[in-house]
């Protein structure tokens, strides 16, 4: 969250185009290393079982607590103390909305993704813990590589003033998205080999939802007011950690009562609700832009 607040202020004001490629840039290559945790997860449990692996994790996340408190410095403005909690919720209705749409994005990526996914490929395919946290690796960091790289396939489309996306992105990238959970959901149904249809499935989804996650992470910047951006990213990233714990609950819950299908049609579901949630965005240049402009004649 700090990363992506910092970005909006060290780049040049009204420069959306450098904003955007380094706001894909940050958020792919923290995803790749993301991946680089399933293949850490998956040796552990085969090599040292849960409990030994969940404390071995845990000893990670200290030694970054200890190393980051230590060397990190300089600040992202100045805190407020007399801030309520209240104050954390945006007033910018734009971010609202891309909120809103953040949560179902992830929900829909979580809810078959996290638990129904995995466990089916251990449970009903018979994967061992180090085919599957392989396969679940391979693609998170195939899926940050795409993230990185979102700015070269998407500002041909875009209709920013040098191509940077708006909401109608937004929108197209959702309802695309949400064809992949539909399309193996069916083919489960239809008694498709479940191998083709998870690692079929799987690239086109990774490609569609980095695009559409890297568009949103630029467009939350475009949308922030400069005084606010850590507040407005941090209400933003609330809104995805909600959509991460729904996903994930519903993940479980889904999978043990109706399987892996159902979760698919739960995630092709959602993604369709965020891209009508989308069609709210502005498709206009955001106030930034408009402001550079006016400043440079």
């Amino acid at each position: 969250m700090s990363s992506k607040s910092a970005v909006k202020l060290v780049v040049p004001e009204g420069d959306e185009s450098s904003l955007y490629r380094w706001v894909a840039i940050l958020t792919g290559s923290k995803n790749a290393l993301k991946g680089v945790g399933f293949f850490l997860g998956g040796l552990l449990l085969t090599l040292f079982g849960f409990q030994s692996a969940v404390l071995a994790l845990a000893a990670l996340v200290l030694t970054a607590l200890i190393v980051a408190s230590s060397f990190m410095r300089g600040h992202l403005g100045r805190p407020d103390k007399t801030a309520k909690f209240r104050q954390m919720f945006s007033n910018n209705r734009a971010v609202n909305i891309l909120a809103a749409a953040r949560v179902l994005l992830f929900a829909a990526r979580d809810v078959w993704f996290v638990v129904g996914l995995p466990f089916f490929l251990y449970a009903e395919l018979g994967w061992s813990f180090w085919a599957v946290g392989t396969l679940l690796a391979v693609w998170v960091i195939g899926y940050g590589a795409v993230q990185a790289a979102a700015p070269r396939f998407v500002r041909r489309r875009g209709h920013g003033p040098d191509g940077e996306p708006d909401g109608r992105i937004a929108v197209w990238l959702a309802l695309g998205v949400a064809l992949c959970p539909a399309a193996m959901a069916a083919a489960l149904g239809a008694g498709v080999d479940p191998t083709i249809v998870i690692i079929g499935g799987l690239v086109p989804f990774g490609v569609a939802f980095a695009m559409n996650s890297a568009v949103h992470s630029y467009l939350i910047l475009a949308y922030a007011d400069n005084d606010k951006v850590a507040m407005n990213v941090g209400f933003y990233y609330m809104a995805n950690a909600i959509g991460r714990l729904a996903g994930t609950v519903l993940s479980g819950l889904l999978y043990e009562w109706h399987g892996l299908t159902a979760c698919l049609w739960t995630s092709a579901a959602f993604l369709i609700v965020a891209g009508l949630l989308s069609l709210l965005l502005p498709t206009e240049a955001t106030t930034s832009t408009r402001s550079a402009r006016l400043a440079h004649g």
